[in-house]
């Protein structure tokens, strides 16, 4: 009788915890099956709490070597996904650009493609990097060329340069208030305007804007490099990034027009195109240097791209340093990397951390289109000069008319 007595009391125990001993269960299986009822298994201060945040997984931090870094430019520029190296080791394609090549010929055969050298270049050049040179030793020689007064004269009125409410009317008052850089920015539009445009690059539309961007970029990096490290002519280094850009849209015109369509597409392959520019882009910028009569020095930096070993002179130096770090911020710039890739990708430069930064900040900045620069007060408001003083050996041309 008391082991009878003894099994009920257990049980009956048993009984009396199951609810405790299920509702958690219950509230369990309800989340698996999605019951509607599963608030009600939470105790009442529990019902109305908020969801827990998703946590994102933080982003890689990608490393990229130059080959890498140029092959996400030309997609970028191309407007294609193009495979790495590795993926282009096929002796059909190898044809393919032999073949594109040939078509072209030599960048000597294909000058009528080059851009007209502003006449004024090599005296510009001397005058402004000669520190007992006024702006009213200037003036004559920039009203030379009536192309570039129209330009300088509507920038210094634009909303950004004008303080105040009278029109600048004369050349030597443009150039007072936009200084050197300023006349540095308008220069690079003139050099640019005639082959920005070009006609027919099908799904390749932004060529000429990316290829810019990244000239523009480079000379960020390339001025204060050669300034500071190299101890060089920061203006060659800034012309000859440039010049680079200058060729890279050169060539893409001619391959457009000397290049047969890839079968099924409207256009040349884009593989076949970032082979071009990776190979002959340099030759096209030495050519259009000599073109120009640029000094033996510009030429052998430009001449020191084209082999895979490192710069021996201090512009080809520059040069290298400007357009690697100018590509990596054009990825950024267009959200193809974030910044602690950029960091951790740019090439060693020399600078002191200090004027890395500061050549950062000016690296990182949003691009300004540089054809505001010719295209009115409209376009030019409130924008910054294309080419700002890096704070670093640039003179300014406000000393006024001595």
């Amino acid at each position: 009788m008391f082991r009878f007595l003894s099994s009920l009391f257990v049980a009956a125990c048993g009984f009396a915890a199951l609810p405790a001993a299920r509702r958690p269960g219950a509230a369990v299986i309800a989340r698996v099956v999605g019951s509607p009822d599963i608030a009600n298994e939470l105790p009442v201060d529990l019902r109305h709490l908020p969801e827990p945040p998703i946590l994102q997984p933080a982003a890689a931090v990608q490393w990229l070597d130059w080959p890498e870094t140029l092959r996400r430019l030309r997609g970028l520029e191309l407007g294609a996904e193009l495979p790495s190296q590795a993926g282009l080791q096929d002796p059909a394609h190898d044809r393919i650009v032999a073949a594109a090549l040939a078509a072209i010929g030599d960048p000597a055969s294909q000058k009528q493609y080059f851009p007209r050298r502003p006449n004024l270049l090599p005296e510009l050049i001397r005058a402004i990097n000669d520190e007992h040179v006024s702006v009213r030793r200037l003036v004559p020689i920039v009203a030379q060329d009536p192309a570039l007064v129209g330009n300088l004269l509507r920038v210094a009125n634009s909303s950004y340069y004008r303080v105040t409410q009278q029109p600048i009317e004369t050349i030597e008052r443009a150039m007072v208030i936009l200084g050197s850089d300023g006349l540095r920015s308008v220069m690079a539009a003139a050099l640019m305007q005639p082959i920005f445009q070009v006609p027919g690059a099908g799904g390749a539309s932004r060529f000429p804007e990316i290829v810019w961007e990244h000239a523009v970029r480079s000379a960020h990096a390339a001025i204060p490099h050669a300034a500071l490290v190299e101890r060089a002519n920061a203006f060659a280094a800034e012309l000859l990034t440039l010049i680079y850009g200058l060729a890279e849209i050169v060539l893409f015109r001619a391959v457009l027009e000397h290049c047969a369509p890839a079968p099924g597409r409207q256009g040349v392959d884009p593989l076949v195109v970032a082979a071009i520019l990776d190979s002959r882009a340099a030759a096209f910028a030495w050519h259009i240097g000599a073109e120009w009569r640029l000094s033996e020095e510009m030429l052998a930096a430009i001449e020191e791209q084209m082999v895979a070993s490192e710069p021996a002179t201090a512009l080809g130096r520059s040069l290298g340093f400007g357009r690697r770090a100018g590509a990596l911020a054009v990825l950024h710039g267009n959200t193809l990397i974030d910044e602690a890739s950029l960091r951790i990708s740019l090439p060693p430069s020399g600078l002191s951390p200090a004027h890395l930064e500061s050549m950062l900040k000016r690296l990182l900045r949003p691009h300004e289109d540089p054809r505001a620069a010719a295209a009115g007060p409209a376009s030019a408001a409130k924008r910054r000069p294309m080419f700002e003083a890096p704070g670093l050996a640039q003179r300014s041309l406000r000393r006024g008319a001595a």
